[in-house]
C-alpha cells in the first residue's frame, strides 16, 4: 500500500483516478492545485505525488521544483507526471523539472501499476 497525493484541478480526472488508486489498494489524498499540493506535502508523508502538468495558479513543473529545493517535504519524493498531451520531448522535459516518470491522460491501467510498482520497489529498498 502506497501513500499517494493525487494533485490533479479536473474533478472528473480527480476523481476516476482516485478510484482506480483506491481500487488497487493504495490510500490517497487530493488536492486540486499545486499551492495545495505543497502545502498537504509539507503536513503530511507520502510515497508518491501523481502530478497534473497543467494546473491553475501553479503548473506541475513548478511545484516540483518546489518540492525538489525542499519547500515541501521530501525533496527526494517520486513524482509522476500527468498529461493529457505526450508530445515529443514531454519526457525529457519533465524529467529535467526533477519528475521521476510521467503517465498520459487517460490514465492506463497497466501502465500505472508498473510505475507505481517500480515506485514501490525503489521506496521500500530504502527505508
Amino acid at each position: 500500500t502506497l501513500q499517494i497525493l493525487l494533485a490533479e484541478d479536473n474533478e472528473i480526472n480527480r476523481f476516476l483516478a482516485e478510484e482506480l488508486l483506491k481500487g488497487l489498494g493504495h490510500e490517497v489524498t487530493t488536492v486540486q492545485d499545486g499551492r495545495q499540493a505543497l502545502d498537504a506535502l509539507a503536513r503530511e508523508r507520502f510515497d508518491v505525488v501523481l502530478m497534473d502538468v497543467q494546473m491553475p495558479r501553479m503548473h506541475g513543473d513548478e511545484v516540483t521544483r518546489r518540492i525538489r529545493a525542499g519547500e515541501a517535504g521530501d525533496p527526494n519524493v517520486p513524482i509522476v507526471a500527468l498529461t493529457a498531451y505526450a508530445l515529443k520531448g514531454d519526457r525529457e522535459r519533465f524529467l529535467a523539472a526533477g519528475m521521476n516518470d510521467y503517465l498520459a491522460k487517460p490514465i492506463d491501467m497497466e501502465e500505472l501499476g508498473r510505475v507505481l510498482a517500480r515506485i514501490g520497489s525503489v521506496g521500500k529498498g530504502t527505508e
